[in-house]
């Protein structure tokens, strides 16, 4: 990267937001950005997370870009290892590597409000861009919990987003801390070589069939051939999920009915009267993500698989001591224990111009116009910002909508030309936040009785979409100028007196 470097637009991040974010740019004839990587390949946290078991829960065909349809995909759940691999092609596809700047990690970016430009520091160089649009996401940076005596537990430790491939636990005595979607992928994957896997549940999820399967060679053709079945396909599993939603924002209590079939789902693996009730919820469906597995509650009922009923408290030695008092010596300890999302370390990282940071003013909860511009950030975009997660559906959805609004903030720019920036009104962010709060009361992730990662830790849900990806996009398909501050860069006095004078 050449010293102080000057492109239009930077992009953090090369997962499916930055790396769709590279393509939009690419199709808006925008060709002066770059892409800053902090890892060696793209990818993202599907580049990350390896661990075994690793896939999706979102269906192939809708966990994918509409404009880069994949006829290919070889089952109806993806794992990990193909949806990376789309991630290369999509790269490829669309031309991006000159733009991608690997191993260069954003260290600082700080907005010069003389030159309505941000100069960033990364770990290969610094940089200006006129505008910067993050792209990290959320499930991004792992958190692992502060536990007494983690530092001088003598065996192994890694987080599921850093799984040691070099460690065989075969035979091993392996602690699974977390029952999040990581966690139920993993457990059955070790479960036949772990010599004994204690399972430290400190909220049991509810746990539907994942109805995953190969799919045909007939039916890969056929989308090959006819491009428009997979349209269709892809089309169904929008719909039927568009419909869904009602029943998590507007009608909890109909999820009664799904709360049902998920008891029997677990009846049918879990004989156990004890162990059912140690696995069985106190809380509404949807409340925490409803999780995907059919192997989860059989590897949960084999012998050599411990459920302890509570959160792992502390550490003696090789010992783990869970809250309720219960032991188990272990020799590897794997934290399934979650990211950093209502507190997305990104947000330290951006500065204004008196090196106020973004996290500081985020202290008290993330809010963005949109889910795309922070008050006081000008030409400063996130992609997957606050509130535009989703409880049921695909998250590509949510990203091309935020796509639309960045392609259409590039255009207003050029519109009102020279050296310009656009500022979200602090009334306008606070109206915005207003609207998607009040609708959030009424939600099953509010009224649902659990405590998930969807709240900040005032209890506010600073992450999840209260609504329908149709309203999303159309919320997001222009930007409106009276919600911006517009600054301009005044011209040079020399200038403004030749005007004067002519």
């Amino acid at each position: 990267m050449a010293e102080h470097e000057h492109v239009r637009v930077a992009v953090i991040g090369s997962g499916f937001g930055g790396l769709g974010a590279a393509v939009r740019l690419r199709r808006e004839g925008i060709t002066d950005f770059v892409v800053l990587e902090r890892a060696g390949s793209v990818g993202g946290t599907w580049r990350d997370n390896s661990y075994p078991g690793c896939a999706c829960d979102v269906p192939s065909h809708l966990y994918s870009f509409s404009f880069a349809p994949n006829p290919d995909w070889p089952r109806t759940f993806s794992g990990q290892r193909h949806i990376r691999a789309y991630l290369e092609h999509v790269t490829d596809l669309f031309g991006l590597r000159p733009h991608i700047r690997f191993d260069s990690e954003v260290k600082l970016m700080t907005w010069d409000e003389d030159n309505l430009w941000w100069t960033i520091e990364t770990t290969r160089g610094t940089l200006r861009a006129d505008v910067v649009v993050s792209a990290t996401g959320p499930l991004s940076d792992p958190k692992v919990p502060e536990i007494p005596g983690l530092d001088s537990f003598p065996g192994k430790v890694f987080h599921s987003a850093r799984w040691d491939h070099d460690y065989d636990l075969r035979g091993k005595r392996v602690a699974m801390v977390g029952t999040g979607a990581s966690a139920i992928q993993i457990v059955p994957a070790i479960q036949p070589q772990a010599g004994r896997l204690t399972l430290f549940q400190r909220t049991p999820p509810w746990v539907m069939p994942r109805m995953d399967r190969a799919i045909s060679g007939a039916e890969r053709w056929l989308h090959r051939r006819l491009p428009v079945t997979a349209q269709a396909r892809r089309g169904l599993l929008w719909g039927i999920r568009e419909l869904q939603v009602q029943a998590f924002t507007k009608r909890p209590d109909e999820l009664g009915l799904v709360e049902q079939l998920a008891k029997r789902n677990m009846a049918r693996a879990i004989k156990d009267p004890a162990l059912r009730a140690k696995l069985t919820p106190d809380y509404r469906i949807g409340c925490k993500r409803i999780l995907l597995s059919s192997e989860y509650y059989p590897a949960l009922a084999r012998p050599n698989v411990d459920v302890v009923a509570s959160g792992l408290a502390e550490i003696r030695g090789s010992t783990l001591v869970a809250a309720d008092g219960t032991e188990a010596e272990v020799d590897a300890i794997v934290f399934g224990t979650g990211f950093h999302v209502t507190d997305m370390p990104i947000a330290e990282r951006v500065a204004r111009a008196d090196g106020t940071t973004l996290a500081e003013t985020w202290k008290n909860g993330m809010r963005a116009l949109r889910g795309a511009s922070a008050a006081g950030f000008p030409n400063f975009m996130t992609v997957i910002g606050p509130n535009t997660g989703l409880g049921n559906s695909s998250m590509i959805l949510m990203i091309e909508s935020q796509l639309n609004y960045l392609a259409d903030y590039l255009r207003q720019l050029d519109v009102l030309g020279g050296r310009t920036a656009l500022d979200a009104r602090p009334a306008a962010v606070d109206a915005w936040n207003e609207r998607v709060q009040e609708r959030m009361k009424r939600t099953v992730w509010n009224t649902g009785g659990c405590t998930s990662w969807y709240l900040d830790p005032s209890g506010r849900n600073t992450t999840i979409w209260p609504g329908t990806t149709t309203e999303f996009r159309r919320a997001t398909r222009r930007v409106d100028l009276a919600e911006y501050e517009v600054i301009r860069k005044p011209a040079p006095v020399a200038s403004r007196k030749s005007e004067a004078l002519a």
